[in-house]
């Protein structure tokens, strides 16, 4: 079987994401890389950072061999201004897009098996006079599709999100019965043809406190979330909930599940978090293509210095490379 073709694309030039990727590079992965970010912006920062390194120019149609240490193939995306390590700049912006829709051109294409994204920062995009809320709705907006799932997994736990970047006072009218089951239908499809999970057995959180406590203290739990669940248990899905939030992630209850649903971005994101922090993923779902990423930012403070960790870009890495070898196994990919 041929080793999973990956790209990664840079992400933010002046933060960590050049050097992640070009750690991740000098180790061995036992998949095909392609970087796509600035060729240049690549070779200055190794050598800052006092690291020898064969950067080789790829053409975006050459079959990718398997990665070497200290190697690293480039499809370059030139940026429009020099690049300062810890000094964000608009003029760079639409390029840190570029790189993105090459990715998504790459993989849709059945140029590479998955994409992998070092972390953006969207206040400079957004400076640029781009309106962007962040990678996932973008890679959704790109992929054509209208809705995506954001899970972050690490460390055995697996935590999807049935909103995402919403202000608190929004998310209880965001919530409604269809759009949940969408989001389960989503969950549940990936567990099974992404992690090899033949029958997913999911945990759904409530929205209020101790889920409602009967309608005292909240009634979506009564109105939208258990019906909604009602209706998709009649389908097969394994679903437990809704769930008090503070009991639901507790060993009692996550030993027998294989991912949970949480009802908004801080509900869920803080415990998977403390558990897995710096090894943790960020994958969306519901894409036609494989996307995984890390779990943190762009850390401004840390490029260049040698200090900035690659674990959780390693860690995206081995789950892109997981996703890959089960759609294949079920004769998902070539």
């Amino acid at each position: 079987m041929h080793v999973a073709r990956l790209a990664l694309t840079v992400g933010e030039p002046a933060g960590i994401g050049p050097d992640i990727c070009l750690e991740l590079a000098r180790r061995p992965v036992p998949a095909a890389l392609v970087a796509i970010g600035d060729l240049d912006c690549l070779r200055v920062r190794a050598a800052r950072l006092g690291w020898p390194m064969v950067l080789r120019p790829w053409d975006g149609e050459t079959p990718l061999g398997a990665h070497q240490p200290g190697q690293l193939f480039v499809l370059h995306t030139p940026l429009a201004a020099p690049c300062r390590p810890g000094q964000l700049n608009p003029a760079n912006s639409p390029a840190v897009l570029q790189t993105l829709d090459r990715a998504v051109h790459l993989a849709q294409a059945g140029l590479v098996d998955a994409i992998v994204t070092a972390p953006v920062h969207k206040g400079v995009i957004n400076d640029a006079g781009v309106s962007f809320t962040g990678h996932t709705e973008y890679l959704a907006e790109r992929t054509g599709v209208e809705r995506v799932v954001m899970l972050l997994a690490g460390r055995g736990l697996r935590v999807a999100l049935a909103t995402t970047h919403l202000p608190l006072s929004r998310v209880a009218a965001a919530l409604n019965r269809e759009d949940l089951q969408q989001t389960l239908r989503i969950l549940h499809r990936a567990l099974r043809q992404d992690f090899g999970i033949l029958d997913p057995r999911i945990l759904v959180a409530g929205l209020n406190p101790h889920a409602g406590e009967g309608g005292h203290l909240g009634r979506e739990e009564i109105e939208v979330i258990e019906p909604a669940l009602q209706a998709l248990r009649r389908e097969g899905l394994r679903l437990k909930g809704p769930l008090p939030a503070d009991t639901l992630f507790t060993p009692r209850f996550l030993e027998e599940a294989d991912a949970v649903l949480a009802m908004y971005h801080d509900q869920g994101l803080p415990v998977l978090k403390y558990h897995a922090f710096g090894e943790a993923v960020n994958i969306t779902l519901g894409l036609p293509i494989i996307r995984t990423s890390v779990d943190h930012g762009t850390a401004l403070e840390l490029a260049a210095t040698g200090r900035a960790e690659s674990s959780s870009l390693a860690a995206a890495v081995e789950t892109a490379i997981e996703m890959v070898r089960s759609r294949r196994l079920q004769g998902l990919l070539p």
